[in-house]
């Protein structure tokens, strides 16, 4: 469900980290895209175990849709869910939380059979699966969105899976505007349609900045709305492969300035509150200003981060998400 990483024309991507590897700047980095969160770390195992039972208490229990979304996004991505959710579907015919379930795991499950590859390097075989996973994603999410219309999450999930069957660009904004009629702030379908809107997707440059200006201006200060401004310009950056082009592009006057801006209304502001998975937009700013040589606000994020790193974005540079974090925490500690 996420962006494809690029290599630089030398093989890699390696955000000009210095040939000098500084001293540790702080406690080994650990990858936790659970952010630390205990019930989503025991719902995961529930999950990695197949007890529905316990876990369905769990996710009846969360009667806020921002939440019950967050949730099940993490719990998509746990490997084996799509071999016991279609019993849970099958023992459950007429309850829609293990169908949404099962729905937002094929989503995630299509993205791993298609890989990170560019398209050229997908087989026939993984092109097949990704296609097939995406039409049961698409159907059971339907189903459900049908049979509880308030809920977020199948139009968050739905927007993924759009993406991937290359639906037209309308379809994919009505799938975003669904999502917002039921949370106009959530965060995660913003970041989404971020992706949709990105070159590489159909979309365009200027379109993609344009959105993430307009919903970060559109927030009070102090929301965590500033990240898709950062996310924009490392996309963007992907786009350049890295490199010097990168540098130059991530270094430019009016770039810092943006990201600043973002910085400033967002993670730096005092109104910023620290929820459920702040970590991974901290992330999000600590690599996009270390690229861009803004250490010392860097620095600011990795220290108060103290060592958890996100898979997202890191993934887009060479090497272990663990190792860049740690590369680019220890250099702008300098």
């Amino acid at each position: 469900m996420s962006l494809f990483r690029r290599r630089s024309r030398s093989g890699s991507q390696d955000g000009g980290a210095a040939p000098v590897v500084p001293a540790p700047s702080g406690p080994p980095p650990v990858l936790d895209d659970l952010c630390g969160d205990a019930e989503l770390l025991l719902m995961r195992d529930q999950a990695v175990a197949g007890d529905w039972a316990a876990l369905r208490e769990g996710l009846a229990a969360i009667t806020d849709q921002t939440e019950l979304t967050w949730v099940l996004i993490a719990l998509a991505e746990v490997a084996g869910v799509e071999e016991w959710t279609s019993r849970a579907v099958a023992e459950e015919p007429d309850s829609a939380l293990p169908l949404l379930l099962s729905g937002a795991r094929q989503v995630a499950w299509a993205w791993e059979a298609r890989t990170r590859q560019s398209a050229k390097h997908v087989s026939q075989d993984q092109w097949k699966a990704f296609r097939s996973r995406l039409a049961t994603a698409e159907e059971q999410l339907f189903e459900v969105a049908e049979r509880e219309p308030e809920w977020l999450a199948p139009w968050y999930f739905l927007q993924h899976s759009g993406r991937g069957a290359s639906l037209d660009q309308e379809v994919c904004r009505y799938r975003f505007e669904a999502a917002l009629r039921r949370r106009p702030g959530h965060l995660a379908s913003h970041q989404a349609r971020l992706q949709q809107l990105c070159a590489k997707w159909g979309g365009s440059h200027e379109a993609m900045h344009a959105f993430a200006q307009a919903s970060m201006r559109a927030q009070p200060e102090g929301s965590p709305f500033g990240e898709l401004v950062a996310l924009a310009h490392l996309e963007r950056w992907v786009d350049l492969d890295g490199g010097d082009a990168g540098r130059a592009y991530l270094t430019r006057p009016e770039v810092l300035a943006e990201l600043r801006e973002a910085a400033e209304r967002s993670v730096l502001h005092p109104d910023f509150q620290r929820r459920r998975g702040w970590q991974a937009t901290y992330n999000s700013f600590a690599m996009a200003l270390s690229l861009a040589g803004e250490r010392a606000t860097a620095h600011r994020l990795f220290q108060a981060l103290d060592g958890t790193a996100t898979t997202f974005p890191w993934r887009y540079l060479s090497g272990t998400p663990v190792d860049q974090f740690g590369k680019h925490r220890d250099l702008c500690a300098q």
